[in-house]
């Protein structure tokens, strides 16, 4: 990784009563000692988009070009990237197979964007296992499902049901 850029750690989580159900993110930046919690929800959503809209947004609060280590309990995401699905999705048309579309390819190529945008290490950590950062982060995207009138997640509701 390029030392000059500066060094940021990502904390993330998603939460999801249902799946889908109303959801929630949290995320949690650090840098030197500086901490930043985001987070937010959805009124009907999908766990997996949930994790995915932590990192996104974790990665969108950043104002210039970061070494980052981002941390997930979500193998989805960590699996992706580290493995090269989401490229080879991406290159299909969004396709996982010539048969299966891929899931969530909003939020992959937001993702996928921002990962060329700065120098991004993906680190699965086991969930609700202990880990501080990881349990604050699932502490905040719970409190962010829970909340009253969350907006819709208008692509995921447009593409999936009809409320």
């Amino acid at each position: 990784m390029n030392n000059s850029l500066k060094k940021v750690l990502i904390y993330t989580d998603g939460a999801c009563s249902g799946n889908p159900g109303a959801g929630g993110y949290g995320t949690l930046l650090v840098y030197n000692n500086q901490r930043k919690e985001l987070s937010g929800g959805y009124r009907l959503t999908t766990n997996n988009r949930m994790e995915m809209m932590a990192a996104i947004v974790g990665l969108e609060a950043l104002t210039m070009k970061s070494s980052v280590t981002l941390y997930t309990d979500s193998r989805y995401i960590v699996d992706a990237i580290t493995k090269g699905w989401a490229k080879k999705w991406q290159a299909n048309g969004w396709k996982r197979n010539q048969k299966e579309k891929a899931k969530n390819p909003d939020l992959w190529q937001k993702l996928l964007d921002l990962c060329s945008d700065h120098q991004v290490e993906f680190v699965w950590v086991k969930g609700h296992a202990g880990h501080e950062e990881n349990e604050y982060c699932d502490r905040l995207a719970v409190q962010a499902s829970q909340q009253p009138n969350l907006p819709s997640d208008h692509i995921y509701e447009s593409n999936n049901i009809t409320l």
